[in-house]
């Protein structure tokens, strides 16, 4: 049932994408944290897919995966990183996901014949998400995805257009983000396109209450008063977001405009008199301080000409650099270039990590990658599809198997290979066991969300951890085969961690070589668990092991 108490913050995009909509509702319930309440951040996709779990990384960037087995907008990323509050399936809602609810309860008669609209039944559908699983929450902020004006954003804004009439303003805020342009030639800041995307707003019976101008200058008094006068809303609920150095900057920003202080105001409730962002400002520091040491990792991947294709990859390496206090840089390796120029590129760097992926593209140059890191003792992580690469690296390059390969490579090919790694024809999902194969629906075949991990005591990841069993998440299809366990052990391959189950095989998680300093690759995305102000162990120790890279010296 919905907390009757619940407070609702709907977040929309005027003018054009980009302008950080979700980063400011990530900085809001962080302030709104501060002051002692509970926090929930959800994320409204109007596209048709079902979720981002089939998308391109190349068009939508990031899939970020949450504990219970969501693939989702790499939004819930920042709302997890700024919160600390772990998203759930609930918090990520596309249209696909709407329209495949409504259709499937059509086809069962579930409407009893009536007519079935966009209204009522797709926004009776969208309101009903947004209060789904709300009983431990003060605040609901809500992102309402693309930008206003867009076709298929008009059922979402339908939707909370109702959800204000339902509840009364007293449980529900408008805010509005919007573009300022600043025209150099003309030296002056053009507030046309934020009235133009108020109008559109209006035009769907939505009023906002507090505006959120992206903007490069500051927002000088006549053009605040100008702007206020035009989209009808008050000077002092207007705020300026400045473009930043960092995105951790944004809390304190918005915090010194009074944000948090003029919503908590608007809903009647107290706030604190006073909330420390110390620890923003010392993350804030750390990450812009010129002074600190630096480092370069070495990034071997297929979707490296866009970096929000690993977004939480890149913020996990960050937070390991603030806790270390050195600057952590990127070199972006394309996989598909020639072992000449990967090699170019590898020996100006003090670490190598190859990332998760899919497909064959590019994977020739991530196994000359894993083979470089391990004979030039370079600190190596791989993670998901970079352990498997390590695992297929040893086998051809040290056993000697040029057969040794992924069936993934070779689903459709007739080539004789050595499946070191292979779809396992079961796995346990929710305590069912499941059968999967290469025909299965490709979102089925999937191992998704969080599960537990053993790990060997004396292993240098129980060291790392401080523990012999962890909680990761995982999302990928294919698994180490446990039958090439005992030749990859002879090849110096240490399987240190294993998923377990009662009645199925142990699987293997994680790999150590034992004759390497430190090269380590996991199955699972360890990223997707870092904080800023906790950064995750694995990140904090293989940064560590960058720094002491004899190549520093």
């Amino acid at each position: 049932m919905p907390n009757a108490e619940t407070r609702y913050v709907f977040v929309t995009g005027g003018v054009v994408s980009s302008l950080g909509k979700g980063i400011c509702s990530a900085a809001l319930g962080a302030l709104l944290k501060l002051h002692g309440y509970r926090v929930r951040i959800r994320k409204f996709d109007p596209y048709l897919n079902v979720d981002a779990g089939t998308m391109n990384p190349y068009q939508h960037g990031e899939c970020f995966v949450t504990d219970d087995a969501a693939e989702t907008d790499l939004d819930l990323g920042h709302y997890e990183r700024f919160t600390g509050v772990n998203a759930r399936k609930t918090d990520c809602i596309t249209a696909g996901q709407i329209y495949q609810e409504v259709i499937a309860h059509e086809r069962k008669k579930g409407f009893k014949g009536a007519t079935v609209q966009v209204v009522p039944h797709i926004t009776d559908a969208i309101k009903s998400k947004l209060q789904e699983d709300t009983t431990d929450t003060d605040f609901v902020i809500c992102e309402i995805g693309g930008t206003v004006g867009d076709i298929e954003g008009l059922p979402f804004l339908e939707a909370i257009r109702q959800v204000r009439n339902d509840l009364g303003s007293e449980r529900t805020l408008f805010i509005h983000c919007t573009l300022l342009p600043y025209l150099e030639t003309a030296g002056e800041l053009k507030t046309k396109p934020a009235q133009h995307s108020v109008k559109e707003l209006l035009g769907v019976g939505i009023q906002p209450d507090f505006m959120i101008c992206r903007t490069t200058v500051a927002l000088e008094k006549p053009e605040r008063h100008k702007l206020a006068q035009f989209c009808n809303i008050h000077d002092n609920r207007l705020f300026e977001s400045r473009d930043a150095k960092t995105i951790y900057a944004v809390p304190k920003m918005l915090h010194g405009q009074a944000l948090d202080i003029r919503v908590l105001e608007y809903f009647n409730k107290p706030a604190k008199s006073h909330i420390s962002l110390k620890a923003w400002d010392g993350i804030v520091t750390s990450l812009t301080d010129p002074n600190r040491d630096c480092i370069t990792v070495g990034i071997v991947g297929k979707y490296t000409k866009l970096p929000d294709a690993y977004k939480s990859l890149i913020e996990a390496l960050q937070h390991a650099g603030i806790h270390h206090n050195v600057e952590v840089k990127i070199s972006w390796i394309d996989s598909g270039k020639s072992p000449e120029e990967l090699r170019q590129k590898m020996d100006q760097c003090q670490g190598i990590l190859v990332p998760g992926g899919f497909g064959v593209r590019g994977i020739e140059g991530m196994i000359d990658a894993v083979r470089y890191a391990r004979e030039k003792n370079v600190p190596y992580l791989g993670i998901c599809l970079g352990m498997q690469i390590a695992v297929i690296e040893a086998m051809r390059n040290i056993g000697g198997s040029n057969l040794a390969d992924s069936v993934e490579f070779h689903r459709d090919k007739e080539r004789e290979i050595e499946p070191v790694i292979a779809l396992l024809s079961e796995w346990a999902k929710d305590g069912i066991i499941e059968s999967r194969g290469i025909h299965s629906d490709f979102g089925g075949t999937m191992r998704l969300g969080a599960a537990d991990c053993a790990l060997n005591p004396d292993s240098k990841i129980a060291q790392i951890y401080d523990a012999t069993v962890i909680t990761e998440r995982h999302r990928h299809r294919y698994e180490v085969n446990p039958h090439y366990c005992d030749e990859l052990a002879k090849l110096g391959v240490v399987f240190s961690g294993h998923t377990q189950h009662e009645t199925l095989p142990a699987i293997p998680e994680i790999m150590e070589r034992e004759d390497h300093p430190w090269f380590i690759g996991v199955q699972f995305h360890p990223e997707l668990k870092s904080r800023p102000f906790e950064p995750h162990p694995l990140f904090a120790s293989y940064i560590a092991a960058c720094l002491q890279n004899e190549r520093l010296l």
